[in-house]
């Protein structure tokens, strides 16, 4: 009798511990690890926040510039989903094989603009006209202009208005788009190169011009699921940043949705 009790209680020890290792399995597969372009941070934060709210979930963010994030990805960071202020980035993901093929999706779509700090007086519209003029030998601040996209499409802004080849000495590159939005609210530079949802978020600059649509490539913020095993949680999260009441988040925000979207 005793070694059947033994036997039954070995059993129920066995399932118990089963148990538990597949619940701890569910919830592991529950959280998520997010790679975004630093442009998203506060928005995303805030949808992030609400995702855990809702699903009892957990969002782990990791913010950088979309070419840095990418480069990680492609060497093996554990990533679920990666959301990329422009096409390209995805698009080498993509050829490489690390998205999950069928889950891309444009999401958003904002506007390029030229800030100054909040106390400054604003550059008038002959200043703008030769911005290398006004700034007489001081930076304007603006992502990388060879990975990071702010810094990609503020290059080309530039060129389709024929100032490029006199400002490019004067251009301060920075790491990511939100690395050129604080050297210009702590006043260091006069003048800066950001989305226009940088700019909404930070009150200590102001808009002073916002760039031609047609000036430069269309701004495109792709996600994708990183080809990985927590696919079934990673779609979740990027079904939730599809609905129409987190895209109304996002607009809040500064950012623009897409047709379709």
């Amino acid at each position: 009798m005793f070694a059947s009790r033994a036997l039954s209680f070995s059993a129920s020890l066995i399932c118990a511990v089963f148990a538990a290792f597949i619940s701890a399995a569910a919830v592991w597969a529950d959280d998520i690890t997010v790679f975004a372009a630093a442009s998203l941070k506060d928005t995303l934060d805030e949808v992030a926040l609400n995702y855990e709210d809702q699903t009892g979930s957990t969002v782990n963010l990791s913010y950088a510039g979309s070419s840095v994030l990418a480069r990680q990805i492609s060497l093996g960071a554990p990533a679920d989903v990666f959301l990329s202020a422009n096409t390209d980035w995805m698009d080498v993901l993509e050829q490489s094989g690390h998205i999950l093929p069928g889950s891309r999706v444009d999401l958003l779509g904002n506007t390029l603009v030229l800030i100054a700090p909040a106390d400054a007086t604003a550059p008038s519209a002959n200043e703008l006209a030769d911005l290398a003029g006004y700034l007489d030998g001081r930076r304007l601040a603006m992502g990388l202009v060879e990975a990071v996209p702010a810094g990609i499409y503020g290059k080309a802004a530039l060129e389709a208005l024929g100032q490029w080849d006199a400002i490019a000495p004067l251009v301060a590159q920075t790491d990511n788009v939100r690395a050129a939005l604080a050297l210009v609210a702590l006043g260091q530079t006069p003048l800066g190169i950001v989305y226009g949802s940088d700019a909404q978020a930070e009150p200590k600059v102001q808009i002073v011009m916002s760039f031609p649509a047609d000036s430069h490539p269309a701004i495109r913020y792709p996600a994708a699921i990183v080809a990985g095993k927590n696919q079934d949680a990673a779609r979740a999260f990027l079904d939730w940043l599809q609905r129409s009441a987190v895209l109304s988040v996002f607009q809040n925000h500064g950012f623009t949705t897409l047709e379709g979207s």
